[in-house]
């Protein structure tokens, strides 16, 4: 299982998440693995700590890998979610009042970003 948090814009225009997981298939050896999603771009980034990110919606549909930190995220009604390294975020929220975000330890937020198409299948599997 693959923990994996999908952030999207609700119809009242404010962020919205939900936990859940990354469906998995059968893989090469024997191994379980994550079903196929076509990427368009992959692209790394590093925030040093301390540090935090003020309001904003993510600019296109993309998956964002924690490779290293621990960064908490706030929607606009006050809810928050924790991701830590070895999880997902689906970050869908492209319009309305977006989300925030802060790290919670020294270690750096290391990230990969992965820009997926619009019609692509997510494979993700929500808890509720």
């Amino acid at each position: 299982m693959i923990r994996c948090i999908r952030l999207w814009t609700g119809a009242d225009g404010h962020s919205h998440f939900e936990e859940g997981q990354l469906q998995l298939g059968p893989g090469q050896h024997g191994k379980a693995s994550g079903l196929p999603i076509a990427a368009l771009e992959l692209s790394f980034q590093e925030t040093p700590s301390p540090a935090s990110g003020d309001w904003h919606q993510d600019p296109i549909p993309q998956f964002v890998l924690t490779l290293s930190g621990t960064v908490e995220f706030e929607v606009h009604s006050g809810a928050t979610f924790i991701i830590q390294p070895g999880d997902v975020l689906i970050a869908q929220d492209h319009s309305g009042s977006g989300h925030r975000w802060r790290l919670l330890d020294d270690a750096p937020w290391r990230r990969a970003y992965v820009i997926y198409s619009t019609n692509a299948t997510l494979h993700f599997v929500g808890a509720g």
